[in-house]
């Protein structure tokens, strides 16, 4: 009779145990959900990129729509100041890569020309494989240095 009991007993502390790490496991993915999603809206805002100091704008549109793989392409980048003023004449390099397969972009593309108004012409852009791509982007003006992170999902 007594191992019966705590035959149940032991049952009932693996029930409870179980419930409460069920519940655990889903707090922590609601809350990691929450936070990729708030860093998600930080990041961009209506196609608008922050820069890491909060000195510049970034926006951007691709020569292509949508980015096919594997084909070369340019972007037209605007860059505002953080009140939403043009950036004339700045110094434009971009880097980027998959974080998770821990390789860069293909190509080495950069700042072909200055259009006017905040727009810079971006030429060599190509990505060879679908997934999760980020491109860096540094700015520098006179006396003026800061650098956006856009997160693209291909």
């Amino acid at each position: 009779m007594a191992s019966g009991l705590r035959s149940a007993g032991v049952r009932l502390c693996s029930r409870v145990f179980f419930r409460h790490l069920t519940a655990l496991v889903l707090m922590v993915a609601l809350l990691a959900a929450s936070i990729a999603e708030e860093n998600q809206s930080e990041s961009a805002d209506n196609g608008v990129w922050i820069s890491q100091s909060g000195l510049f704008k970034v926006g951007y549109e691709s020569q292509q729509h949508p980015i096919a793989i594997n084909r070369m392409h340019s972007w037209v980048l605007h860059v505002a100041t953080a009140d939403g003023q043009p950036v004339a004449n700045a110094d434009i390099s971009l880097t980027g890569g998959m974080p998770a397969h821990d390789h860069g972009l293909p190509t080495s593309p950069r700042m072909t020309q200055y259009l006017g108004n905040g727009e810079y012409l971006i030429e060599g852009m190509r990505f060879h494989m679908n997934g999760s791509w980020e491109i860096t982007i540094t700015i520098s003006t006179a006396g003026n240095r800061d650098t956006v992170v856009i997160l693209l999902e291909l």
